[in-house]
């Protein structure tokens, strides 16, 4: 018996403003010993360029039933890249995030705006205790949109615990086919 094995390194997003990749991502790779590095949530692209990933994993909090995908703000960009750079993009779900009223995730699916407080401070650890540090001029407006919707037709399947999909009607009501 012949066992391959492939070594996989995990580029983590810092997941901006409110930095779970970093945090938690981060940690719980750490956990199961999961080579890792954090990033700038502006990387990938670059990483991709350059042929540092062979593929793209992304999760979801809500996917129509056409493969549509809302997640978190960014993803959207990642796919795009991913595109561009023949990188596959694959998005894991729980198939509970299938939302089987919405074909048209662009038009349909509210995006939240979060306070602008979240983009402009920053918290974390400092001599052992919580601070949170103003990051802009104190002034200065911003914008917090905390998801965006990537196209099905950016999307190189679904990953489900039925299976692996198209991220097309076709391709989703073939693992549902209650749901036909």
């Amino acid at each position: 018996m012949l066992l391959l094995t492939k070594a996989i390194h995990v580029w983590v997003d810092e997941t901006r403003p409110r930095n779970q990749g970093a945090r938690l991502t981060a940690w719980e790779l750490g956990q199961h010993g999961v080579p890792h590095t954090i990033i700038p949530d502006n990387v990938g692209g670059h990483l991709m360029q350059h042929d540092l990933v062979d593929m793209c994993i992304v999760g979801t909090d809500r996917t129509t039933y056409t493969g549509d995908v809302a997640n978190k703000i960014g993803t959207y960009l990642k796919a795009l890249a991913a595109k561009d750079n023949n990188v596959p993009f694959y998005v894991a779900l729980p198939s509970s995030t299938f939302d089987w009223t919405m074909r048209d995730g662009i038009k349909e699916i509210p995006v939240e705006q979060r306070g602008g407080e979240e983009v402009k401070y920053i918290q974390g650890m400092c001599d052992g205790e919580m601070k949170k540090v103003l990051l802009t001029p104190e002034k200065s407006p911003a914008a917090n949109y905390a998801f965006d919707v990537t196209p099905a037709r950016l999307v190189t399947g679904l990953i489900c615990e039925r299976g692996i999909c198209k991220a097309n009607e076709k391709g989703v009501l073939e693992l549902f086919p209650e749901k036909k």
